[in-house]
């Protein structure tokens, strides 16, 4: 058993370990990174801490998103620096049984494939599990810096 943090972009639901959530945050506007890639939103200040962003919805080649009140940023660990993920809402936790995910089947996938991690369903809807990893492996950014006082 494992449980996962749900959470929506658009009409579709995804999910992440929850062991891997640190907070969620109402949004607020970011601070652009010169030369950083496509989808990466810019930075914003966690309490002294260089959070880069990344708007999810770009990363997973769904389009870029236009970021409202509305939306939240989960900041999640990934590897040894959290991360900002934009997301229209998250919508539950989750608890499920590891043999019930399914590998992300194979058809008419690019290179960014490798994102999601499988697929479950839960309450009825199919749910695709992010690999949190290769989702903010194509991220470069500068090490975890403390912002100057």
């Amino acid at each position: 058993m494992r449980q996962l943090i749900t959470f929506r972009i658009g009409a579709q639901s995804l999910a992440v370990d929850i062991m891997a959530t640190r907070e969620i945050r109402a949004w607020s506007p970011t601070t652009p990174l010169p030369h950083a890639a496509g989808f990466v939103r810019g930075v914003l200040d966690l309490r002294g801490i260089v959070l880069p962003v990344i708007d999810l919805s770009a990363r997973l080649g769904w389009g870029d998103c236009d970021p409202t009140p509305r939306h939240v940023v989960m900041v999640m660990q990934i590897g040894d620096r959290p991360y900002g993920l934009i997301v229209d809402a998250v919508s539950d936790i989750a608890t499920i049984d590891s043999a019930d995910v399914q590998a992300p089947p194979e058809l008419g996938r690019d290179g960014d494939h490798d994102l999601v991690k499988g697929i479950v369903t839960i309450q009825g809807e199919m749910v695709m599990i992010l690999d949190l990893d290769r989702l903010a492996g194509d991220c470069p950014l500068p090490e975890e810096t403390p912002l100057a006082a």
